[in-house]
């Protein structure tokens, strides 16, 4: 049954805001004593604290909505799943892609250990983006010529991580959306390249720096590729508040970065045919309702998660009695319109975090810098037009 959000979104921001900036304050000083000593105390002590903090979240996607995750994968690559560093690339289909992926890192021990590449305003975002910046996120800004440089520097510091790490990569560098497609679509039938129906054309040159700077620490490529089961919505962070249930297919394939070209030029054109490979996957999927041929995985949703809300929410309810207790905040008007305020702010932030994660709505107009396309341009980019289609 769906819960009204305001329900959820009030006490589970108070707790994940202020056990957040517990874990913030506490990784800012290990980040200004302990990372100039020792990086690899630093990264030991801060891959618990950060999954201190995640887990919360996926404790509301695991026992709260029961978003059921289907894993498709060979039982070689479902065995090395956390055993080994992997970079991941990823076709970015819903609002929580990145949320079910650490369901997958957390499920495989590698959830405190995970990095990706983000644009930079993310790491700005309250408690959630600073816990991402202790954790070596990469941030970039969308100035290629800046963003090189950044990529190499940072991953040359990732080198020596003390524990398996993924690094996640959506390499189409924005949500899919019908508006994108059409774009992409346009891209495609220019340039004379396989145009695509259920993703959007990848973005190569951040591939490429990240295979030339990691190859000899990252021996595998984790080729995910998520959806939605057909007729079904999309999953969102709201719906996940709401307690509303949802699942995600996903496949993962392994390759092995070694059989990948050496030069630029040729592992751009393997990621651009990786994705080809998905499309292929997801129209079979429309059309057979065979996701994949790989064996379904069982991934258990593990209790821990439910374990650390329940201290987190015991020691800060004992901390806000004490506190009222000690302050006599409630005996108060001014105390009264103080704790008002401080839920209004709480469930401000909450908010942000929801938007944040939310994609732009696809519209019915299409941008002015699309070119108008004709009827039979149209037919062409959007062969089914006629029958009515869920967008995610």
């Amino acid at each position: 049954m769906a819960f009204p959000a305001t329900m959820v979104i009030l006490p589970v921001g108070i707790i994940f805001i202020l056990s957040g900036l517990i874990i913030n304050v506490i990784q800012a000083v290990l980040f200004v004593f302990v990372s100039p000593i020792s990086k690899y105390c630093y990264r030991k002590v801060n891959k618990v604290l950060t999954e201190s903090l995640w887990l919360e979240l996926i404790c509301l996607v695991d026992w709260w909505a029961g978003v059921k995750v289907e894993l498709y994968a060979d039982s070689q690559t479902f065995q090395l799943l956390g055993k080994e560093n992997a970079l991941l690339i990823c076709n970015h289909r819903s609002d929580i892609d990145w949320l079910i992926g650490w369901v997958l890192a957390q499920r495989t021990g590698c959830l405190g250990s995970t990095v990706a590449v983000m644009k930079k305003e993310f790491k700005y975002l309250p408690v959630i983006g600073w816990s991402m910046w202790f954790a070596e996120f990469l941030f970039l800004e969308r100035n290629w010529a800046k963003d090189e440089k950044a990529l190499k520097s940072r991953f040359k510091q990732l080198e020596h991580k003390p524990v398996p790490f993924w690094v996640a990569l959506f390499v189409e560098g924005t949500r899919f959306t019908h508006t994108k497609l059409l774009a992409a679509q346009e891209f495609a039938i220019s340039r004379g390249m396989t145009v695509p129906k259920n993703v959007l054309i990848p973005r190569t040159k951040g591939f490429v720096t990240i295979v030339q700077e990691t190859r000899t620490y990252i021996p595998a490529i984790y080729d995910c590729t998520f959806t939605v089961p057909k007729g079904e919505p999309s999953p969102t962070l709201l719906r996940i508040f709401k307690g509303i249930p949802s699942s995600v297919k996903v496949q993962i394939q392994r390759h092995k970065v070694e059989e990948l070209p050496e030069t630029p030029e040729g592992i751009a054109q393997w990621c651009t045919d990786a994705f080809v490979a998905k499309d292929a996957l997801l129209e079979k999927y429309n059309t057979t309702e065979i996701f994949s041929e790989l064996e379904l995985h069982e991934t258990r949703r593990p209790k821990r998660s439910i374990f650390v809300v329940a201290c987190w929410s015991s020691f800060l309810g004992f901390l806000l009695v004490k506190f009222f207790q000690w302050s006599s905040l409630l005996s108060t008007w001014k105390g009264i319109a103080f704790t008002v305020l401080f839920m209004v702010i709480v469930t401000v932030v909450m908010e942000v975090l929801i938007h944040a994660t939310q994609a732009e709505r696809s519209k019915t107009n299409l941008p002015a810098n699309l070119p108008v396309q004709d009827p039979i341009k149209q037919r062409l980019l959007n062969p089914d037009t006629t029958k009515p289609s869920l967008i995610i």
